[in-house]
């Protein structure tokens, strides 16, 4: 008597599966739950003065003089690209966050975390210190110090004096270089506070070992130190841009966007015109062109972020 094995399909191969899907039922309700009051706050608080911003921004809105507003459209935006004083302030906005930002901020924010790493502990102590008081004093506190600074009989001039060099009006003849580097001087602390914990995630044994294959200290960094680090300059370029943009009380306080304009940044300039020109419907719609700004920045440092390796 024969058997007769079971027929079994062991040299097909299997074809692909549904990909399982999660089952949602009263358990995923009942987890939201707690996120409800956070996204009810977001809306209200958020989400809420946004969209009435946007509207106004559509709107002739004025502080006086007006009984009722009226939608315009994109006339409020059509003016700020035809006023000489829009484009002058997007410039000078640019080069105050390219002078103080991109360049200052972040290559000295580098450069002290680096030394700062191969120094002895008393002066890493007093370094920080020094560098993070500076970030730590309120906005209006460092404008005025550093217009101390820069003003013609203020510090920088008794030092150039003193040492029979000549002396200027810094803030008159140099404005926008004047607020640059004050920026730089009060938010150097944040990038270098990023840098000292990148450098420190760096293994001791990869710079080692191109030391002892012959690696000079700028080789190093160009080669092994920056490529390693990529990630937290892309974050801190991103942070600093933003805040950089946004600055307002130290421009106000050292110039006041003067003078005739030469450090009005595009915050000064909507300050202006909403509050001081009474045209809240105009300077929301700067404030808006502002945060487009803004978004275009962040998009770009997330995109090179999203690409890296």
């Amino acid at each position: 008597m024969t058997t007769t094995a079971p027929h079994t399909d062991l040299g097909k191969t299997p074809g692909p599966t549904a990909p399982l899907r999660p089952r949602r039922g009263p358990g995923a309700l009942v987890r939201a739950l707690p996120l409800t009051p956070a996204v009810v706050l977001l809306l209200l608080f958020l989400a809420g003065p946004i969209a009435y911003c946007v509207y106004i921004a559509f709107t002739d809105l004025q502080l006086t003089g007006q009984a009722q507003d009226s939608f315009v459209g994109f006339e409020n935006f059509t003016r700020a690209f035809g006023d000489e004083a829009f484009l002058n302030a997007v410039w000078l906005t640019l080069v105050f966050t390219v002078l103080s930002s991109l360049i200052g901020q972040n290559t000295l924010g580098l450069a002290l975390a680096a030394l700062m790493r191969r120094a002895s502990e008393p002066v890493r102590t007093l370094t920080g210190g020094i560098v993070v008081t500076a970030w730590v004093l309120p906005e209006v506190v460092a404008g005025f110090l550093l217009y101390a600074f820069f003003r013609r009989e203020g510090t920088l001039n008794a030092i150039l004096d003193w040492l029979h060099l000549p002396s200027q009006n810094w803030l008159f003849t140099l404005p926008i270089l004047a607020v640059s580097f004050a920026n730089v001087w009060r938010g150097t602390a944040f990038s270098m506070l990023v840098y000292s914990a990148a450098l420190n995630e760096i293994p001791k044994e990869i710079t080692e070992a191109a030391e002892v294959d012959g690696a000079g200290g700028w080789r190093r960094m160009w080669h092994i130190t920056l490529p390693m680090i990529r990630r937290s300059i892309g974050t801190n370029l991103m942070l600093n841009t933003l805040q950089t943009l946004s600055v307002f009380g130290l421009i106000w306080v050292m110039t006041r966007g003067g003078p005739g304009g030469r450090s009005q940044t595009l915050p000064l300039f909507m300050y202006e015109q909403a509050f001081q020109n009474s045209l809240i419907g105009y300077g929301t719609a700067v404030a808006l062109l502002l945060l487009l700004v803004g978004s275009l920045f962040s998009l770009v440092y997330l995109r090179l972020l999203r690409t890296e390796v």
